[in-house]
């Protein structure tokens, strides 16, 4: 994980950190194969991503028969909303919109919280309000209820303190 953020913060992508691994680095342990970033969605930004992608030796098709390493040029990242890659360092979501957070990039980010790795790799992770948000988007049977009450819990420590 951490070689993924570094050569993101390396390549100045402008991203948050979401998901199993921000919460997981913010709250409790949970098993978790990814790493899932939330990436503001503009071509400077997405060019950026793609540098940081291909120095990560990053993979990625939209079948198993076209899976080969991105392409030079960064506008394939408009061709969808969600990437599953994979790197030298393990997988990575790339989200250009996030569920229950459409379109609020900006905002989310400036609420995002800062914070290191164990070995020191700077992150700006979602926050918890937006964090239960995206789980309320989700379909029931989809939402992680343990994570959702661990983030209500935290969310209502935070405002008696």
């Amino acid at each position: 994980m951490d070689e993924i953020l570094q050569a993101l913060n390396d390549a100045k992508v402008d991203y948050l950190l979401i998901g199993g691994m921000n919460f997981l680095l913010r709250h409790l342990p949970e098993l978790t194969f990814d790493v899932d970033i939330w990436v503001r969605d503009d071509a400077a930004n997405l060019e950026q991503l793609n540098c940081a992608l291909r120095r990560l030796g990053a993979e990625w098709g939209r079948t198993e028969a076209e899976w080969r390493p991105v392409p030079d040029d960064w506008r394939w990242l408009q061709g969808q909303g969600l990437f599953c890659l994979t790197t030298r360092h393990g997988a990575l979501d790339v989200f250009r919109d996030v569920r229950g957070l459409e379109g609020r990039f900006a905002e989310c980010r400036a609420r995002g919280l800062s914070s290191t790795t164990g070995t020191g790799v700077r992150f700006i992770g979602l926050c918890d309000e937006d964090m239960l948000a995206c789980q309320e988007a989700l379909p029931p049977a989809e939402r992680k209820i343990r994570r959702m009450e661990i983030l209500r819990e935290a969310i209502r420590r935070a405002k008696t303190t």
